[in-house]
């Protein structure tokens, strides 16, 4: 019952606050949009928006390993593994700005998904060849624009915490445009919020680790599922030495 009030609370809150902070994105992106093309201000604000809710909930401490090795010299294809709808609200607590790759679905949510528009982030309808040949396209222009591209490449989120096979895309994307891949990896989110239900469980740790990047000049002696398959055996072993020194 504690867990079902506070639960109640946690989302009550998220979507009085909506109903608060995205009037001020609305009004950041009308007054930005005539010399703000990457939407560098709405993102930034996007990114205190979403840091709002593990910032003031004390039962999702926050740590960020390794933020000195996020790559910044440039746009990169940013890439995590997937275990909660609380990755996405993680995530934004690395400060820096990148377009989201997101499932359309999401795009379509009152206010939040609303404000994922304003801030130009790329849809992709899953299963469909003409979202992802769209999405692609997208990826290349705002790389090309100067942003950073984040994806999940498992495609969906872990049921078993375990990580999924990859899909090529965000490798493709990095190849093409000679950009370097940033891997993270996200512990701790299944655990506070898992996939199935929105009933938040306790007090949970939570992780974010920004491992070496691997740049553009690597990347062009892979081919691109050779590539795939080492990114994900980066993660992979990352994840397997945090389990076993957490």
């Amino acid at each position: 019952m504690i867990r079902l009030i506070g639960s109640l609370l946690f989302w009550a809150f998220l979507l009085t606050s909506s109903l608060v902070l995205f009037p001020i994105a609305a009004l950041l992106w009308l007054f930005t949009i005539g010399f703000d093309s990457r939407r560098r201000i709405l993102h930034a604000f996007t990114s205190l928006w979403a840091s709002l809710y593990t910032w003031l909930n004390p039962a999702w401490p926050v740590r960020v390993i390794g933020r000195e090795q996020l790559y910044t010299e440039g746009p990169a294809v940013i890439v995590a593994n997937h275990l909660s709808l609380l990755d996405i609200l993680v995530l934004f607590r690395l400060q820096t700005h990148f377009r989201w790759v997101s499932k359309v679905e999401n795009f379509r949510i009152p206010l939040i998904g609303w404000n994922m528009r304003l801030c130009d982030y790329i849809p992709l309808r899953r299963g469909d060849a003409r979202s992802i040949h769209a999405m692609m396209r997208l990826c290349d222009q705002a790389i090309a624009g100067g942003s950073s591209i984040m994806m999940f490449p498992e495609g969906t989120r872990s049921a078993s915490g375990r990580l999924r096979s990859f899909k090529l895309g965000a490798f493709e994307i990095a190849k093409r445009n000679h950009v370097p891949i940033q891997p993270i990896v996200l512990r701790g989110t299944a655990e506070a919020l898992p996939k199935r239900g929105f009933i938040l469980q306790g007090r949970h740790p939570i992780s974010i680790e920004v491992l070496e990047p691997i740049l553009a000049d690597e990347i062009e002696q892979y081919d691109v599922e050779a590539m795939t398959d080492r990114v994900r055996g980066i993660l992979l072993d990352s994840l397997e030495q945090g389990a076993q020194h957490p």
